[in-house]
């Protein structure tokens, strides 16, 4: 470590992409270990597409804080599991504090796990379906600074089309590109942010 004049240490900050506010310690962790990372397993992958769903509407960070519950509630996010839920369990998911309490996005984890495991019943795994949208690999791109990041791309538009055929619902363009950036299908990290580079080598 090198020192500066009358033995300060002279440290650069890290530089992050801005929405990983330091005031908020749970974004920053996500921002800092998870997002952009590319996903391959089919239950983390179920995981996101439901609470990209419930967070429609509302900010990441509060989703980030249900989490926990999100994943007490749905069993560990088990798409088999979700899928066979009934209107009891519905309505003791509706009961529950922890989680956002909204019929429609309930309804619609049930809906998209029966879904998910259709998917995974025809293509082998909702991995093998899911990143056929990016050729199968990440996508690097290369943004300056946040308003270069477009809310959504013809890669999402497209996976959001096909989901929707296939009976998912709460997956609008918006939401597919956040499941994208999510799950590591892009690498949407702002050129100065640490993040970028580390990504960019699991690609």
């Amino acid at each position: 470590m090198n020192q500066g004049k009358g033995g300060s240490c002279d440290v650069k900050p890290v530089k992050r992409c801005g929405w990983s506010s330091s005031d908020m310690p749970l974004l920053q962790e996500y921002h800092d270990k998870e997002w952009g990372v590319p996903l391959h397993d089919d239950r983390l992958l179920f995981e996101f597409l439901v609470l990209e769903g419930a967070q429609a509407g509302l900010n990441w960070y509060t989703i980030l804080r249900k989490r926990e519950n999100y994943r007490r509630a749905f069993e560990g996010f088990d798409p088999k599991r979700v899928a066979n839920y009934d209107q009891q369990k519905v309505r003791s998911l509706l009961a529950d504090p922890g989680i956002v309490r909204n019929r429609l996005k309930v309804n619609s984890a049930v809906q998209n796990a029966k879904a998910f495991v259709n998917v995974q019943e025809g293509f082998g795994s909702f991995d093998e379906y899911i990143w056929r949208f990016v050729g199968g690999r990440p996508k690097t791109n290369r943004w300056r600074t946040p308003n270069d990041i477009p809310a959504a791309t013809l890669e999402a538009r497209a996976m959001s089309r096909d989901l929707i055929a296939r009976g998912f619902s709460f997956v609008g363009p918006t939401i597919c590109y956040a499941h994208m950036q999510a799950t590591g299908m892009v690498n949407d990290h702002v050129t100065g942010c640490f993040r970028h580079k580390e990504i960019t080598r699991l690609s």
